[in-house]
């Protein structure tokens, strides 16, 4: 099982921040939610805080933690901890993904996401 985070970074209007896996990674063009994997004995806020710096260039002030997904893919399992997120300083920036874009919550339907991820938003829209 691999424990991953990841942020759903809100704006002023209430969208969320989404963003498209580059080509060559698994789950290749799907949208979620930035994030990544937890190194070991890392904090869970650290390693958010760090991987949104590496994925997006900007700084984020990590809020309440979401409901957990436990999800299995073919080749592998995880767990994601998802937390709400709101940006501290600087402007997210692509920096490992093929596209990111702010999206409204009614918006989520419409887009082919990592499977993980679903639950995630789909629970904000309740």
């Amino acid at each position: 099982m691999i424990n991953v985070v990841c942020a759903v970074i809100q704006d002023r209007q209430g969208r969320v921040l989404v963003c498209r896996r580059p080509d060559g990674k698994a789950l290749a063009g799907k949208w979620e939610f930035p994030g990544g994997k937890i190194e070991p004995d890392e904090p869970a806020g650290s390693a958010l805080q760090r991987e949104i710096a590496e994925e997006l260039g900007c700084e984020v002030e990590v809020g309440r933690r979401l409901d957990e997904v436990i999800w299995h893919y073919p080749a592998f399992s995880i767990r994601l901890m998802p937390y709400l997120c709101k940006i501290r300083a600087g402007e997210p920036v692509a920096l490992e993904h093929r596209e990111i874009r702010w999206v409204g919550l009614e918006q989520c339907p419409s887009l082919d996401w990592a499977e993980a991820d679903v639950p995630v938003w789909s629970s904000m829209c309740r």
